[in-house]
């Protein structure tokens, strides 16, 4: 390899930090992170942001390499034809690959009051805001949760074990992707927290107003602050830019994460939809998806061809306050299993997990390409040719 080759890596989450780490092994290549704020967040520690028992955030010199230049902007357009973003300050950075790794967000599911009296808290402003609120209201005063995955469960869990009068509306099942009986370990969890559920297909909110929540079925639930965990959504950065996308807004790639528009853009995290198939969002991706995205592009510095995506899950693992949890074993397709452990040998597993994610960031950042063992799905290839082929068949139908 000879010259040197630019790498401006878009968004500074786990995937994108990750891949930035692991792009530095290549002495020729000069790595730039674009991210909106100066400071890493810890997203999966957010809710013990709102709850006062984390700060949720890093600096970014703990958890990247050396020679990764930040520069702390939003992009606001990226020009394929010309490899350059625009900035929302003005500037643009020029790149000969791109990485897209702009993580995902809340999402607006269009309930009339959502947006004006729920507080969202898939980000850190978020995050702060609703910390503001759950400050100024009195510690009687009623919270409700909606949403009932792994954010709506350790959210509702961390808030009730401060003392808070929490009601979670699952909007359908409590935890979905759980097993049953890991499902029944987080209710009987919830409740000893004095959390009240209310789950089932009459639980979805219809209307969020300043001080109260309405179901489907009718009932109105008294809510002095409203927090809002029920769907994330990605950026529109890729659609505002011309690339392909799913319809969730994610960078459409091959199974080597490369654009299927340009071959110098490879996505990585939330906001990556390989041949169509998304993977969970997750940190448990997102640390695996970054580094092969670097890989990827790596390999096409070279001259060589890129090798396709292996990852798998092990595990979901939610907090349930900080003396409770549950950790609930999966298949490596993500399909939850039977077996779970839960108590307080849950929750020093989830902090364990959660004080290794920084550690990993920054040993990846100390000896890039230093981990190459990945969690495989065997199972994905077998999703991937069954979809093709009901994609040919639909096609010989219509023809």
């Amino acid at each position: 390899m000879s010259g040197n080759i630019d790498v401006v890596v878009v968004g500074g989450g786990y995937a994108g930090v990750m891949a930035a780490d692991r792009l530095t092994q290549c002495t020729d290549v000069t790595v730039t992170l674009i991210n909106p704020r100066p400071t890493f967040v810890d997203r999966i520690r957010l809710h013990q942001f709102v709850g006062g028992t984390h700060d949720a955030v890093a600096d970014y010199r703990k958890v990247l390499a050396e020679g990764v230049r930040l520069v702390v902007d939003t992009v606001t357009e990226i020009d394929a034809a010309g490899r350059g973003v625009t900035l929302a300050g003005g500037d643009t950075v020029g790149y000969d690959y791109l990485v897209y790794a702009v993580g995902s967000g809340s999402a607006d599911q269009g309930v009339p009051g959502a947006a004006d009296f729920a507080h969202p808290i898939a980000g850190l402003e978020e995050a702060r805001r609703l910390r503001s609120a759950l400050d100024a209201a009195p510690a009687e005063a009623p919270v409700t949760v909606v949403g009932a995955g792994a954010t709506g469960i350790e959210t509702a869990a961390e808030l009730a074990e401060q003392g808070r009068r929490v009601t979670l509306v699952c909007g359908g099942p409590l935890g979905p992707s759980l097993h049953p009986r890991g499902r029944r370990s987080v209710a009987r969890r919830l409740t000893a927290l004095g959390v009240r559920v209310l789950d089932g297909p009459d639980t979805k909110v219809t209307t969020v107003t300043r001080d109260a929540v309405r179901l489907a079925d009718g009932r109105e639930v008294p809510s002095a602050v409203t927090i809002w965990t029920a769907g994330f959504g990605v950026p529109d950065l890729a659609v505002r830019s011309g690339l392909r996308t799913d319809a969730l807004g994610r960078l459409l790639t091959d199974e080597t994460l490369t654009s299927v528009d340009d071959a110098r853009i490879v996505a990585a995290g939330d906001s990556a939809a390989p041949s169509d198939l998304p993977f969970r969002m997750s940190c448990q991706a997102a640390v695996q998806l970054g580094p092969q995205a670097a890989e990827t592009v790596l390999s096409r510095i070279a001259g060589e061809r890129p090798a396709s995506i292996d990852v798998g899950f092990v595990a979901q693992c939610l907090s349930l306050g900080r003396h409770g949890g549950v950790f609930q074993l999966t298949g490596r397709d993500d399909t939850a299993k039977k077996y779970y452990i839960g108590g307080r040998a849950a929750a020093k597993i989830k902090e364990f997990i959660c004080r290794g994610i920084p550690w990993q960031l920054s040993y990846e950042a100390r000896k890039p390409g230093a981990r190459t063992w990945w969690s495989k799905d065997a199972k994905r290839r077998q999703r991937l040719e069954a979809r093709i082929d009901q994609e040919r068949a639909t096609a010989k139908r219509a023809a």
